[in-house]
């Protein structure tokens, strides 16, 4: 970033017009815009780095930011935010998530935390705001995927919704526009659904061409949940401790090489506009201009074809990154037991 743009912030030259980029609207009827900036810079980036990303993303046409409490660096964003709100961005025209970390599931912290993050995001509200994970279990940053909490437990749906009630409140009290979930399951959902007063409005989950959960997808968009799919590119500067030998490389594929190389792009941008064409809500991390820039040009020009569509559907390969181990709560667990995938919530 150029140094002069927190003291003198202004469009680039090359911005793209914020109106270009489709939008998908919510239960409630807000509208969110179809591709974000992820904020999670693992232990690869600083928080000043990412903030200045997130204000020249600003200045290139971004409006649509995902940010954690966990992440470390709401503070950081919130000094680039004020900058672009106080220069002209209007604040109704941002859309600024956030999310409650796992720690902060008991009686009265969910208020806690979105006071936090809206202390530090320098925020009145939020457009959105999620539950992290569905687990309780706090581990701490940067730990092994080996490290266990002795606090730990399992998905105890009668805790989640005690959580839930919390994330309700935040709507009735206007601190917050929207409430969703992440990292859910369909099993978990269907409780949750059930008993929810106001039902989660987006699921923020794992989702790029190797790794599509058509089923989860499919069961969200009949519900009338959207999904926002993180790890869109499959997510090559993930912590290395969220690497595995058989993971496979969604920016290698040929499939995506092919479409890629028809359309002139990288490879990555292929698979944000499979992303987007899809109906799910891409949001790629990246502190690089050319990159961010990139993703969200892709969104506004030169789709992928139905044919290309078709053949990226076929080389789902159930690949889940981001694994989850440190949530487990038993010894002798593997990370499939935090996925339900038998249909139903292990204990």
């Amino acid at each position: 970033m150029e140094n002069n743009l927190r003291t003198n912030f202004k469009i680039a030259s090359d911005a793209v017009d914020p109106n270009l980029i489709p939008k998908r609207k919510l239960r409630m009827g807000d509208e969110i815009p179809a591709v974000g900036l992820g904020t999670f810079g693992s232990d690869r980036f600083t928080a000043d780095e990412i903030s200045d990303a997130v204000l020249e993303a600003i200045s290139v046409g971004y409006r649509h930011i995902d940010c954690a409490s966990v992440y470390g660096n709401e503070k950081e964003i919130g000094e680039s935010l004020e900058i672009a709100i106080k220069a002209g961005i209007k604040r109704e025209d941002l859309w600024i998530t956030s999310k409650v970390w796992n720690d902060m599931h008991g009686d009265g912290d969910v208020l806690l935390s979105v006071a936090q993050t809206l202390k530090d995001l320098r925020l009145d509200y939020l457009d959105l705001y999620l539950v992290h994970w569905p687990f309780p279990n706090y581990h701490a940053p940067g730990c092994d995927v080996d490290s266990r909490s002795e606090n730990a437990r399992p998905y105890i749906h009668e805790n989640f919704m005690k959580t839930w009630r919390q994330m309700e409140r935040l709507v009735d009290m206007g601190l917050v526009k929207n409430i969703g979930t992440s990292n859910m399951t369909k099993a978990k959902f269907e409780l949750l659904l059930k008993d929810a007063r106001i039902k989660p409005a987006v699921n923020e989950m794992e989702q790029h061409p190797h790794f599509q959960q058509q089923e989860l997808f499919d069961y969200c968009i009949e519900n009338g949940i959207q999904p926002i799919g993180f790890c869109p590119i499959g997510s090559p500067t993930r912590p290395d401790r969220d690497k595995t030998e058989n993971d496979t490389v969604d920016i290698e594929d040929p499939v995506i090489v092919a479409a890629a190389k028809r359309l002139g792009v990288h490879p990555a941008v292929v698979c944000i506009k499979w992303a987007a064409q899809r109906g799910q809500i891409p949001i790629p991390f990246s502190v690089r201009r050319n990159e961010y820039l990139s993703n969200l040009v892709s969104v506004t020009k030169d789709l992928l074809t139905d044919e290309e569509m078709k053949a990226i559907a076929k080389i789902d390969k159930n690949c889940r990154l981001i694994k989850g181990q440190v949530f487990l709560w038993k010894d002798n667990q593997t990370w499939e037991d935090l996925w339900d995938l038998d249909g139903t919530i292990a204990k």
